[in-house]
């Protein structure tokens, strides 16, 4: 009988390791289940801070081409026109 008594002590101590094991594996997983999550917030707040800078280059871009600067003066002439059909097209709109 002994030896059943060593085989279940035996078989105990190692599903007892393995809750243990598993209970770790566990926190571990939560773990990096909020850390992710974490990750994918920051990207988001990264992404909506870049097509804010995009935005503000752009229109920093046309003032700077507006104050006499060469660069970017064909994009510049380009948006004004745009702008002018835009008006042009709200004027139409309300004399009809």
């Amino acid at each position: 009988m002994s030896v059943i008594a060593e085989i279940i002590d035996t078989l105990e101590n190692k599903v007892e390791k393995l809750f243990t094991k598993m209970k770790s594996m566990e926190k571990n997983n939560q773990d990096l289940k909020n850390e992710l999550i974490e990750s994918a917030t920051l990207i988001q707040t990264q992404s909506q801070q870049i097509e804010a800078l995009k935005s503000q280059y752009e229109t920093l871009k046309i003032a700077n081409s507006l104050l006499g600067s060469d660069d970017n003066k064909r994009d510049t002439k380009l948006k004004i026109n745009s702008l002018i059909r835009e008006i042009d097209y709200c004027i139409a709109q309300l004399s009809d």
